[in-house]
This record gives C-alpha cells, sequence and structure tokens, in this order.
C-alpha cells in the first residue's frame, strides 16, 4: 500500500484509499475539468473537497501541494517510476492524466500537439475571460459605475465564442469525431456563460448553434453529469 504521509496535505484529508489518486477539488469549472477526465478514464481516485466557505484553499495543509491556492490538485500513488507524484494547474493535469491512461489525446504527434494548442486556448482566453465575464455580470463588478470592464469582457467572450463556433463548423467536437481533453477543459467554462454566469442574454449565446450543439453533446456523456457534482458541496 502506498504511503502518502510524507504529503502534508494528507494531514488534513487522510486518504481511505492511498492507492487510488488523490484529488483536492471542488465543482467549479476547473474542478469539473479533473473529474470528468477520472469518469472518463475510469482511473480508480478518491475525492477530498476543498472548502472555499471555510478558506481550505489558503490553509498551509493545501499550499504545501499547491502553492497557488487553486483547485484542483491531486497526488498520483503510482506516478512515473512508480513513485507518487503531486500534480496541479488543470491543463497539466489534463495532459498528464490522458498520457497515463492513454485515452483523449491522439498519439499521432501533429494531433496531439494541436489538441494540447487548443487546451492551451481555453486555459489562456476561455476560463479567464469567462470568468471576468461572470465577476462583472453577476457578482460584485455589476456595481461598478464604469461599464467599460464589463463591456470589455463581454466582447471578449463573445470572440471567443465565435471561433469556437467555426471551429465546429464540420466537426462534432473540437479536435473532429473524437472528444478528446480539448473539450473536457473546455465546455464546463462554457456551460457557466449561459447557466451559473445568467449571462447568456448579453453574448448572444444562442446564436452560436454550434457551439450549443456541442454542448449539448458534451454534457449530455455519463461522466459529465457525474462530474458536474463532484465532489459534492459540503
Amino acid at each position: 500500500m502506498p504511503d502518502l504521509s510524507e504529503f502534508e496535505i494528507t494531514r488534513k484529508w487522510p486518504p481511505e484509499h492511498p492507492d487510488r489518486i488523490q484529488l483536492y477539488s471542488l465543482p467549479t469549472p476547473n474542478g469539473v475539468k479533473i473529474s470528468t477526465m477520472l469518469e472518463e478514464t475510469g482511473l480508480p481516485y478518491e475525492v477530498h473537497l476543498v472548502d472555499f466557505g471555510t478558506d481550505d484553499q489558503t490553509s498551509p495543509e493545501f499550499l504545501s501541494l499547491n502553492p497557488n491556492n487553486k483547485i484542483p490538485a491531486m497526488i498520483d500513488p503510482d506516478g512515473p517510476g512508480g513513485k507518487p507524484l503531486p500534480l496541479w494547474e488543470s491543463g497539466a493535469m489534463l495532459i498528464y492524466l490522458a498520457e497515463k491512461s492513454g485515452m483523449f489525446l491522439s498519439g499521432d504527434p501533429a494531433e496531439k500537439h494541436e489538441t494540447v494548442q487548443w487546451l492551451m486556448w481555453q486555459m489562456g482566453g476561455v476560463g479567464p475571460m469567462t470568468g471576468q465575464l461572470g465577476f462583472f455580470h453577476k457578482f460584485a463588478g455589476r456595481e461598478y459605475e464604469d461599464r467599460r470592464p464589463f463591456e470589455r469582457y463581454r466582447d471578449e467572450v463573445k470572440r471567443l465564442l465565435a471561433v469556437l463556433q467555426q471551429r465546429l463548423e464540420g466537426r462534432e467536437f473540437i479536435m473532429g469525431p473524437d472528444y478528446t481533453i480539448a473539450d473536457m477543459a473546455t465546455w464546463p467554462w462554457i456551460r457557466t456563460i449561459d447557466g451559473f454566469y445568467e449571462a447568456g442574454g448579453e453574448v448572444g449565446f444562442s446564436d452560436y448553434g454550434n457551439v450549443v450543439r456541442w454542448l449539448e453533446t458534451c454534457q449530455a456523456r455519463p461522466a459529465s453529469r457525474k462530474a458536474v457534482n463532484i465532489p459534492p458541496r459540503g
């Protein structure tokens, strides 16, 4: 049985199954990416709730694993060379899990790099810009009298939706017929626009037919339906 006691985080979240991947998460878009991947691959894992309400993400134990104090993070007890591997940043985790499982990332070098390209597009654009749109539309940012910040992020999200709309023309998924980590990274964020952030009308979400169809397809997958509630909140 693997010994994970060297990791300080296990003092706050003791593993019941130390032989499984230990996932520290919350069902936010970034967290859903990894729970989706784990559900899709069937890799055994144990999930631990990182409660933002009690600032778990800033606790010394969590920071010992992820100094960037963001979810998700994980420990794979059976990492490269059979040694435990701690890992954070959802994009890096997706690539690692794809390579570990041999799933959702092509072995063809050109296709692999193109998939990673779209993953980076989500990491650098869709996630941050959608999050800012949500802040300025639904949360404290809506109280600002100056509407320029909101308009800036609204227009950038519309631009990104147009990029995705064009990419999906004639394609079922971002890379074509195959569901990949590029889709897994992107749909949890796209769903928040017309969902949690209630900003669909602001960006004309329903006008992006390819995106709407693709999102429905991604969300309908059994792993996706389960992942949006992993781990349960409190």
